[in-house]
């Protein structure tokens, strides 16, 4: 039976609305979880409440069905809302539900039920796959179709917490990589802490975790060898964790808004053309979220093939909402000045959590793979 305390979302509308009405409740509490050693587990209470932990789930599953591939806009919607209210908060949800998807895609009816039920029960998931090469995560296998785990992810956002981390280790014999995940909550893996110092999202819990003498059984294997780099899959991903990012800088333009507002300095002409400036970005990147929706590269099938220009809109979505992002803030520190980077104006978290989630990896190879698919003569649309 559902617990009467936790709404029911059926449908992505009804989830990209509790997004919007959550997010300024992060971002009221976003201060307080501002420290590598907080971790925000009374948001993610909220976004269970609310009906969010299981909204990319399909509806046969108990979800809202934000999985769907017509469903990709309000999905964005819902990631942009969360990240809004804050980002290290929107950085955690976006890996549960990035696992949520992969395991619907990939998993067997009898997988996606358990781990569904998982997720209802407020069990938080994640995707780790960052490693050091020499000390990645191997497969070393037992009798029954069980496996031992040797090495470490880094990265581990949400380490500690997250109770399903979905992640990927090299088989033997050079078969391939195999996504699993892990019941973290029977086999924790050994955290450094020390690992994360960072500058911005804190509160991420982005450990390093050791998973050596792990053990796990054939039910936690998840897709055949390879699937997780399957494309435009892997690379399409990245539409959602720039969703989020988008929802970063929007933060930063409303509390420069707000910032002037309360000084009355909204008509000075100089502070108009930045703040004109700003919506100009911010509008910008919505429409590339929109973009993003339109390729729709979440089908229902993994055997079904999505347009090969997926991929690449995504690169270009990341490009430009990393671009708007390190524009957006720039224009904020110059209406705000040095009196709006103190504390307890938000303007100092924001810039640090911001400036860090932005920097994900290879932002000019991805750049010019783009460049590469249209000279080979593709159209991305």
């Amino acid at each position: 039976m559902a617990d009467p305390a936790l709404s029911l979302l059926t449908t992505p509308a009804a989830a990209v609305q509790a997004a919007r009405t959550l997010a300024p409740r992060l971002f009221a509490q976003a201060a307080a979880t501002d420290a590598e050693a907080i971790f925000p587990a009374q948001e993610f209470d909220w976004l269970r409440a609310a009906g969010l932990l299981t909204a990319a789930l399909a509806p046969n599953l108990g979800g809202a069905g934000l999985g769907a591939p017509a469903a990709t806009e309000e999905l964005l919607t819902v990631l942009r809302h969360v990240g809004r209210g804050n980002l290290a908060v929107g950085r955690l949800y976006e890996g549960h539900t990035n696992a949520l998807l992969l395991m619907q895609l990939f998993g067997t009816p009898a997988q996606a039920a358990r781990w569904a039920g998982d997720a209802a029960a407020g069990l938080l998931f994640g995707v780790w796959n960052t490693e050091d090469p020499a000390h990645g995560v191997r497969l070393e296998a037992l009798p029954n179709g069980r496996y031992r785990l040797h090495g470490a992810k880094t990265f581990a956002s949400g380490a500690g917490y997250v109770a399903r981390p979905l992640l990927t280790g090299a088989l033997p014999d050079g078969q391939g990589w195999q996504m699993l995940v892990l019941p973290a909550d029977a086999q924790p893996p050994v955290l450094d802490r020390s690992f994360w110092r960072p500058l911005g999202m804190r509160s991420t819990a982005s450990h390093r975790a050791d998973l050596t003498g792990l053990e796990i059984g054939p039910d936690d294997l998840l897709g055949p060898p390879n699937a997780y780099y399957r494309q435009p899959w892997f690379g399409g991903g990245a539409s959602r964790f720039a969703a989020v990012q988008l929802g970063g800088a929007e933060a930063v333009y409303d509390e420069t808004r707000r910032f002037l507002q309360g000084l009355g300095r909204t008509d000075d002409p100089y502070q108009r053309q930045r703040l004109g400036q700003m919506a100009l970005l911010i509008e910008s990147g919505r429409q590339w979220l929109r973009g993003a929706a339109a390729h729709a590269i979440l089908p229902d099938d993994a055997g079904v093939p999505a347009s090969p220009a997926a991929g690449a809109y995504a690169n270009l979505v990341r490009t430009a909402i990393e671009q708007i992002g390190l524009a957006v803030l720039p224009l904020a520190e110059r209406c705000v000045g040095a009196r709006g980077l103190l504390q307890p104006e938000p303007f100092e978290r924001l810039h640090r959590d911001l400036t860090h989630y932005l920097r994900q990896p290879a932002p000019d190879f991805v750049l010019a793979d783009v460049g590469r698919f249209v000279l080979e003569g593709n159209d991305l649309y």
